[in-house]
């Protein structure tokens, strides 16, 4: 697996599939995404195996920290042991950092509960683990996995802040709960 930096001829498929693996409440717009990371305060991967491109990552870094923010893998690419690659490799890329992410909270209620366990189980799988916290991020809350330890809600501030500005993750209502 090979991480490489979103060039202006990957844009449009990146922007798809940003669209097509997250529901609006989820994410991002996507100028604010792409203008962030031209800006060196992200990195936007492109996620190529054997020269193919597979999928995204997107992750925010500061001071030891790396919120792997955006993940995923192309619909049609999906099951063929990319996800888990792509992982290894982001785990090798922040070495040293504590990598943490965020997926939907084990709700048994929940109508897509059956999936929300299954990505629960490749996350563990991939040697990430429950992080005492919850993310809030404007309606939603999520879980927290990560690897390198736990996540202060203090020091996820500092990393949103650092990220796109106090002012815009105070519009947003972005933090971490008990």
């Amino acid at each position: 697996m090979e991480l490489r930096k979103i060039t202006k001829e990957e844009y449009g498929r990146c922007k798809a599939l940003f669209t097509e693996a997250f529901p609006p409440e989820e994410r991002l717009p996507f100028f604010l995404v792409n203008g962030a990371a031209r800006r060196g305060r992200a990195d936007f991967w492109c996620l190529y195996e054997a020269e193919k491109w597979v999928g995204i990552a997107y992750v925010i870094c500061h001071k030891d920290l790396a919120y792997l923010f955006y993940f995923a893998i192309d619909a049609e690419q999906r099951g063929g042991g990319h996800g888990s690659a792509a992982l290894a490799e982001l785990k090798r890329q922040y070495a040293g950092r504590r990598l943490f992410l965020a997926i939907e909270q084990l709700d048994p209620a929940a109508e897509n509960y059956a999936q929300r366990l299954s990505r629960h189980a490749f996350y563990e799988r991939c040697g990430f683990h429950d992080i005492p916290h919850k993310l809030k991020e404007a309606t939603v809350i999520y879980s927290l996995m990560g690897t390198g330890g736990a996540v202060q809600p203090e020091e996820y501030i500092e990393l949103f802040d650092a990220f796109l500005g106090r002012f815009i993750r105070r519009l947003i209502d972005t933090r971490l709960i008990e």
